[in-house]
């Protein structure tokens, strides 16, 4: 057998025995017992890994999660559509849906490159808001509309309870302004990027439509985002 050959053959023992494992957790940490637990498998898989991953998952999650949050949001909430949009995107924007990723222990789970792992990529929140989005579709898939609409109502329901720490986000907070204020949805650009591999340093340019744009600096872009977005606010609502 050649050394690709013999690759390919240990990565599918791995999965083999990773769907056996994820099968497990999933039940436990889902609720939901997959009748397909390859797709568990799928929605934990970096792009790292190849083409089986969980980018195709995530399209379909992000769907099935934007209309559920919007329905129960549209139910609970006697807002304009201004404020129901300002809430929606504060639910199901990245730091949110990783915030339940964690919540459900994903990080131990996510299967991606080992360069990409080492530096830390599996703890981002970018792939676990990824991740989060891509397991929506998984229950959607496996058990249906009913068993995906009850996981994001508890999961997402949660965090919708504990909305005002959300809404207190700058990044929420500008969005919110720019939405009321009729001025589309804030734009983000990485204008700099200086520092190693594990210990880098963002600078990021927030906009909003008719307005001039500031900057803000962190050690990830989401915390670049969020320092950006507040010198805005900061200038935009006094």
């Amino acid at each position: 057998m050649t050394d690709a050959a013999s690759a390919v053959t240990a990565t599918a023992m791995n999965a083999r025995q990773t769907d056996a494992e994820l099968a497990l957790w999933a039940k436990s940490a889902l609720g939901h017992d997959f009748a397909d637990p390859s797709l568990v498998l799928r929605a934990v898989t970096h792009s790292s890994m190849g083409p089986d991953n969980y980018q195709r998952l995530e399209f379909l999650g992000d769907r099935v999660l934007g209309c559920v949050v919007a329905t129960f949001l549209y139910q609970q909430h006697g807002e304009d559509e201004g404020g129901l949009t300002a809430r929606l995107h504060a639910l199901v924007e990245g730091s949110a849906n990783a915030s339940v990723a964690r919540a459900l222990g994903v990080p131990g789970h996510v299967i991606m490159e080992r360069k990409a792992k080492v530096q830390g990529l599996h703890l981002s929140d970018n792939v676990l808001g990824d991740v989060a989005e891509a397991l929506v579709a998984a229950l959607y898939i496996d058990g249906g509309w009913a068993v995906a609409e009850a996981f994001v109502r508890r999961e997402w329901g949660r965090l919708a309870t504990e909305g005002s720490g959300y809404l207190a986000n700058p990044k929420s907070r500008l969005q919110e302004w720019a939405l009321k204020h009729r001025r589309g949805m804030p734009v983000y650009i990485v204008i700099d990027r200086q520092g190693p591999d594990h210990a880098p340093r963002f600078t990021i340019e927030a906009s909003v439509r008719g307005d001039e744009p500031a900057t803000g600096e962190g050690a990830s872009k989401q915390e670049a985002e969020k320092a950006a977005a507040l010198a805005l606010l900061e200038r935009l609502d006094p």
